[in-house]
């Protein structure tokens, strides 16, 4: 073989050296970026799984104190029942039995209360407590019911509340006194805090007497607060609750409060014994041919003691007798020659200044009121004051105390102001 063919023998085998050194030169650096990324990868792994680890231990601990939370916040739950005793006045055949009376009428209101939730709010838990407050002057309640006749003695009422606060443990009356929107600023403030209060499920609210509430039901009218509320009616709602109303829940319970306002000028003419009328007294008529003695309604109920009737007056307590002569219309002509006309109903005193000349009346007979023009915003802010009306437009208040403000200083503005409130 020539000599220069061995040369190119041995310059290939170089070559191929040198390929096959540059191979593996390559392969060794991509083992070591791969053993690097691998390294990587797997401290990242081990960072991963420990911070997923400790997230689901914390995840854990949260959900505890969650059940926790909740089974804290599930416990006590209740309904607020809140009540303005000054205007949302119990029935008077409630009011008059006194103590008893009183533990009945917390009683209606308490399965009053447990129906309604039960048929329109069945979210409530069945063992949600019921937490009522009645907020009143007393003394002002008691002498207003004894002047219009509704109850014989002025501690009827106290009795009456009495029996109410002891029947129930968490039913309370609250004689806030005499003054300027006691009760009103401290139901608003109850009201709040039970609003909310997570505890609290439901409010029920009993304040259709007094515009003065339309203040604060208008902060809450978004749905969040409104399905937490029922407005509780007694007397009419007032015309700025009637704006309202139709944004709440409205309920009336029958037979609990009194549907009118007390009127203190047409008492009621309890029962007395009274001596046998005169001849012309019992066969006096009026001019249809009706009896005097049926005009004036002395009709006896069968529950009613007659009035005359000596065993009803002497009967303990006053406790009504059984009337067997008055069970239909021919025995109570009957017995209309034994009874007496009830005394006449005082009237009240009006003054002297003020003449029937000068009072404008139509071709009936009818009293005829004059416009008044007035300003909305004096409206509104002479009805916050809580003026007494008759004190301030007709000189003849006859509360003592009147639970209303007789000192304030009006001026002429507020005067026709007030006349319009009066009005309506």
């Amino acid at each position: 073989m020539p000599d220069h063919a061995l040369h190119q023998r041995f310059q290939d085998l170089k070559g191929v050296e040198h390929h096959k050194n540059e191979l593996i030169n390559e392969l060794l650096r991509r083992i070591d970026s791969l053993s690097n990324d691998y390294q990587q990868m797997s401290l990242d792994h081990q960072r991963e799984t420990q911070f997923n680890r400790e997230g689901q231990l914390k995840e854990q601990q949260l959900k505890n104190e969650i059940r926790k939370l909740q089974s804290f916040m599930s416990r006590d739950p209740f309904v607020s029942v809140l009540i303005d005793g000054d205007g949302m006045i119990f029935e008077d055949e409630l009011m008059r039995r006194g103590e008893l009376g009183g533990k009945e009428a917390a009683t209606k209101v308490w399965n009053a209360i447990k129906d309604h939730m039960h048929e329109k709010l069945p979210s409530i838990p069945s063992d949600c407590r019921i937490v009522t407050r009645i907020y009143a002057n007393l003394k002002g309640l008691a002498e207003i019911c004894y002047k219009s006749g509704i109850v014989e003695r002025i501690n009827t009422i106290e009795d009456f509340y009495r029996g109410f606060t002891g029947s129930k443990i968490l039913f309370d009356f609250v004689d806030v006194g005499h003054g300027k929107d006691r009760a009103d600023e401290k139901i608003t403030e109850l009201f709040k805090l039970h609003l909310n209060d997570y505890h609290c499920h439901h409010i029920y609210f009993g304040c259709s007497h007094d515009n003065g509430y339309a203040r604060l039901l208008e902060q809450y009218t978004e749905p969040t607060h409104t399905t937490r509320i029922t407005l509780v009616e007694g007397i009419p709602f007032e015309r700025e609750l009637k704006f309202l109303q139709s944004q709440f829940s409205c309920v009336k319970f029958d037979d609990l409060f009194r549907p009118n306002k007390i009127n203190i000028y047409n008492p009621i003419q309890h029962p007395t014994s009274q001596p046998a009328p005169s001849q012309s007294a019992r066969t006096s008529s009026d001019t249809s041919g009706v009896p005097l003695l049926q005009a004036q309604n002395i009709y006896q109920s069968p529950y009613q003691p007659m009035i005359g009737d000596t065993s009803a007056s002497t009967a303990p307590n006053n406790t009504p007798m059984m009337n067997p002569k008055a069970s239909s219309w021919a025995s109570t002509a009957t017995a209309a020659a034994q009874l007496v006309s009830p005394p006449a109903t005082p009237t009240p005193a009006v003054s002297q200044s003020i003449s029937s000349k000068d009072i404008p009346r139509n071709r009936y007979g009818q009293r005829v009121d004059p416009p008044v023009v007035y300003d909305k915003e004096v409206v509104n802010r002479v009805r916050n004051l809580k003026l007494c009306n008759v004190h301030f437009l007709r000189k003849d208040c006859q509360y003592d105390p009147c639970t209303h403000d007789h000192c304030y200083k009006i001026t002429k503005n507020e005067l026709t102001s007030l006349r319009s409130i009066a009005r309506n």
